[in-house]
């Protein structure tokens, strides 16, 4: 920890040397831009609004198991120590979070997916009307052919989420949705349609704003086990997908670094 003095000094240092910088690049940056221009594959990214897709983690977050999956323990706080400071301890599947091929397979765990691989255009399957009937709703191949009968092919190198307004109930336990027997209800991915993904498209990763890429009933999570083991990713309990349009928003998740991870709680954006 640098004391205020250092910080202030270091702070004047690097604010000189952007002055200078700016000031020399002033004199060259336009002959320099006529000389070189950008290579003919760069793409430009432009954007007007960011997006939150991720929920705010909270102790009783609904989740699959009956354990605590977030405790927070108190360590220092500012009044007291001069800093606030937390300790966590953390489940890897709760919250937003990412489920990495490691999950379901020997394939590669969280730190190991590249950066590129999390970032992507985002196609958004609505199916909240059936949702709304049926609570055991799937997103299926005839969801998907309807949205690009619609709206064109699937973006290559793309992902595709699933909207099924789920994310409302996050605070309350129509999220799990629980039958008298115990088994839970809630939308998710048909098989039927994760296969034509991997098979005829070039799709990164899936995205649900329920608890997972399988439908609730599920006992053998057949959708966890072909996409996952595929080098793909998904993404689990995201928030705000009806905030987005159906096609044209690029993804960015921030997924966590952990060695040997089988996934983890993230931050989740939408550039639109």
């Amino acid at each position: 920890m640098c004391a205020p003095l250092c910080l202030h000094r270091i702070q004047e240092h690097l604010s000189r040397r952007a002055f200078l910088g700016a000031t020399v690049m002033a004199g060259t940056g336009a002959t320099a831009a006529a000389e070189k221009p950008p290579p003919a594959s760069a793409t430009r990214l432009s954007f007007q609004r960011v997006i939150d897709l991720t929920h705010t983690l909270v102790p009783d977050f609904p989740t699959w198991g009956g354990k605590k999956q977030l405790e927070i323990e108190t360590v220092a706080r500012l009044a007291k120590d001069g800093f606030n400071f937390n300790t966590w301890r953390v489940m890897e599947h709760t919250g937003t979070h990412l489920d990495a091929p490691f999950h379901a397979s020997d394939g590669p765990t969280a730190d190991l997916i590249p950066a590129a691989d999390l970032v992507g255009p985002l196609a958004v399957v609505d199916i909240r009307a059936k949702a709304a009937q049926n609570p055991d709703a799937q997103l299926t191949l005839d969801d998907l052919r309807g949205w690009e009968a619609r709206h064109g092919p699937i973006p290559a190198g793309g992902v595709v989420a699933m909207l099924s307004g789920w994310d409302a109930r996050a605070g309350d336990a129509g999220f799990r949705n629980t039958d008298a027997t115990g088994k839970m209800h809630f939308p998710g991915f048909h098989l039927e349609a994760a296969q034509f993904l991997l098979a005829q498209r070039s799709v990164k990763g899936l995205v649900v704003d329920t608890l997972s890429l399988d439908h609730g009933p599920t006992t053998d999570f057949p959708v966890h086990f072909h996409w996952l083991p595929a080098n793909r990713w998904g993404l689990e309990c995201a928030a705000n997908l009806g905030a987005l349009p159906a096609r044209g928003a690029t993804i960015v998740v921030g997924g966590p670094k952990v060695k040997g991870a089988s996934g983890g709680p993230s931050r989740v954006f939408a550039l639109v």
